[in-house]
């Protein structure tokens, strides 16, 4: 299962855009609840005017059979008090759907870094422990940097260290719950601003390609992935016409 958390910049749901476009994954079903502010448009992926007008809602499931691959993308935000009913609603809806791994989409404050997090690349992962033990050395082969942990409390006592995704909505309370109930989860990040968030998207889903390989490619660039149709209304302005 791969999914976005609401977070900072959207990035995690512009780069879900990015997976269902380019895949031209399947639409099955739709993840009802609650705990999301109602929504209704257009659909996202039109190809042609025959398709165009189809409906979409605020929490829908895609799927690529031939590739394993579940996805629930999410497009609006979450309603005040709602967060720990959605993730226990989703948590066992993921086990009941016997998903062996799930991979959250997520972002966090660029100027929340801490001095050890300002070095490097600005992307992140953390695994669950049940995940760990399964794909921790490819995480080391692939030379990628894990989520820093913080000091709880900074320049009082900078021993005790906790985890800290300020602008990640959803992302620590769904990680700490997988991994108390041996979910395999994990979660890959980019620190970000506000703003047009179309790169952060493009260096998330290469890094999650780097992973996964869900399109064949010896270099990670912007032009392997197909535009949605929709980001023409957002961004269009922005994106070279080349792009779509």
């Amino acid at each position: 299962l791969l999914q976005p958390a609401v977070s900072v910049g959207n990035v995690g749901q512009l780069a879900i855009d990015l997976v269902i476009s380019t895949l031209d994954m399947t639409k099955v079903g739709y993840f009802y609840t609650d705990c999301l502010v109602p929504m209704v448009g257009n659909n996202p992926y039109a190809t042609a005017e025959e398709n165009s007008m189809e409906l979409s809602i605020n929490a829908e499931v895609y799927s690529l059979p031939s590739k394993k691959l579940v996805v629930l993308q999410i497009r609006s935000p979450f309603i005040k008090n709602k967060y720990r009913p959605f993730c226990q609603t989703l948590l066992s809806w993921v086990k009941s759907s016997k998903c062996v791994r799930v991979v959250l989409l997520s972002s966090s404050h660029a100027y929340q870094r801490d001095d050890e997090q300002l070095l490097g690349t600005p992307l992140r992962y953390l695994l669950t422990p049940d995940l760990e033990k399964a794909v921790g050395g490819i995480m080391q082969e692939l030379n990628w940097k894990e989520m820093e942990k913080v000091a709880a409390y900074p320049g009082i006592n900078d021993t005790e260290k906790v985890l800290h995704i300020p602008g990640g909505g959803i992302t620590k309370l769904l990680f700490t719950e997988s991994c108390s109930k041996g979910i395999q989860m994990a979660v890959l990040l980019k620190f970000c601003s506000e703003g047009d968030n179309i790169p952060d998207a493009f260096a998330l889903v290469n890094y999650l390609n780097e992973w996964l390989q869900l399109i064949k490619s010896e270099v990670n660039t912007s032009s392997q992935w197909k535009i949605p149709s929709s980001w023409r209304l957002l961004f269009g302005s922005g994106l070279p016409p080349a792009l779509f």
